[in-house]
């Protein structure tokens, strides 16, 4: 978790999606905002990080993502010929249905990139 950031929200507590940022990571940072029942809200922020070449998520959950800033793009595989890319940019969002095969092929090397991803 971030220091500087509350890793779970409060009731009536403000708090803002860009405070406790460092300025650079080696490591993909993830903050838990918020879990309730089968439902967690996250904060990821990526520096420049993609999944390896051979790794694709296969989640139990469905996950809506909403990229903040900086720039990603986004492999989905519907099987092994038919692998579609998704690129990102700020305010732009995505459903990933549960067992969707997908990776991070990209995010931006020169700025941070920061996500919501909401896991239900």
């Amino acid at each position: 978790m971030d220091k500087g950031f509350s890793a779970t929200l409060s009731n009536n507590v403000k708090s803002n999606i860009f405070d406790g940022i460092p300025e650079h990571s080696t490591q993909e940072i993830f903050s838990q905002l918020l879990s309730s029942g089968t439902t967690r809200v996250e904060r990821i922020v990526s520096y420049g990080q993609c999944s390896d070449p051979d790794f694709w998520y296969d989640q139990d959950e469905n996950e809506f993502v909403l990229l903040v800033s900086g720039s990603a793009t986004l492999e989905v595989k519907a099987d092994d010929s038919d692998i579609r890319q998704i690129l990102l940019k700020p305010g732009d969002c995505l459903n990933i249905p549960a067992h969707q095969l997908h990776r991070v092929a990209a995010t931006n090397q020169k700025e941070k990139t920061i996500w919501l991803a909401v896991f239900y």
